[in-house]
């Protein structure tokens, strides 16, 4: 079977399209890329479902403890705390057998007993909580003289938080944010770890890269190979954040706006 053969076959088998048998034997380099790539098809979606739907929870999470309101300021307090406590492992083995449990009761939550809606909530609340964690601090770090000038210029409620609070917030968080975005692509690979099934052979990269190396009893082709797509996801990141960066920072003189720094990410 040739290259082109193995891409046509395998590159979208994740997702249920081409062969449905995995190889057996005589495994091939272009198999091990084209596979591992098959699967980051899910890695890319648990992170970008995750990071989208985490952002909007976590502003509202950030702004809920910086709430004068106790209830408010309370609930966001302990949400944070109980997902930044306590691992991402046991997280998706709670929440597997939480919603097996609740299956019982109603057959509403039997999709989320599956990978691609159960993995994908836990995500999106641990990344909320992290995420609503530095929105806070960067709400905590807004200058008052940008809150005065506001205020001066007759903006208060919604405007006031459209204008001014929510950019401002927004550029002071987003270099810590781009770092929350790459953890959480990276933890993606825990989904292969968690109790929760890969559905038909249909796995994550780290299914098809731990599939390669117990049948060859060689990792040093197939992790390196699926370190090498998350390094290139990392490089989108960095990449798209940082046209984000400086969109937030176009309003400020050349010499004083923030920059995400590739090597120092790399390196971290």
């Amino acid at each position: 079977m040739s290259c082109w053969e193995t891409i046509a076959d395998y590159s979208l088998r994740s997702i249920g399209i081409g062969e449905r048998l995995l190889p057996r034997e005589n495994f091939t380099l272009c198999q091990q890329v084209v596979l591992i790539g098959s699967g980051m098809i899910w890695n890319v979606y648990f992170g970008v479902v995750a990071l989208f739907s985490g952002f909007f929870l976590a502003t509202a999470v950030a702004l809920g403890k910086a709430s004068a309101n106790p209830v408010s300021r309370k609930l966001s307090e302990w949400f944070i705390f109980v997902f930044r406590g306590s691992p991402l492992f046991i997280q998706f083995f709670f929440a597997y057998f939480a919603f097996l449990s609740l299956k019982s009761v109603s057959p509403i939550f039997d999709p989320f007993t599956a990978a691609w809606l159960g993995a994908a909530v836990v995500l999106f609340l641990n990344t909320a909580a992290y995420s609503g964690e530095i929105f806070y601090g960067a709400l905590l770090s807004i200058p008052k003289g940008d809150m005065e000038a506001a205020d001066a210029y007759g903006f208060s409620g919604w405007t006031k938080f459209r204008k001014i609070t929510w950019p401002t917030m927004l550029r002071l968080a987003w270099p810590a944010y781009t770092n929350e975005a790459i953890f959480l692509f990276h933890a993606t690979t825990l989904v292969y770890l968690s109790g929760f099934p890969a559905w038909r052979q249909k796995g994550d990269a780290l299914y098809y890269a731990s599939y390669f190396a117990d049948k060859t009893f060689n990792p040093f082709v197939p992790y390196p190979i699926l370190a090498g797509y998350f390094i290139l996801v990392t490089l989108v990141i960095i990449s798209l954040f940082g046209l984000m960066n400086r969109r937030l920072n176009r309003h400020l003189p050349q010499d004083v706006r923030g920059r995400i720094r590739l090597k120092m990410n790399l390196i971290r």
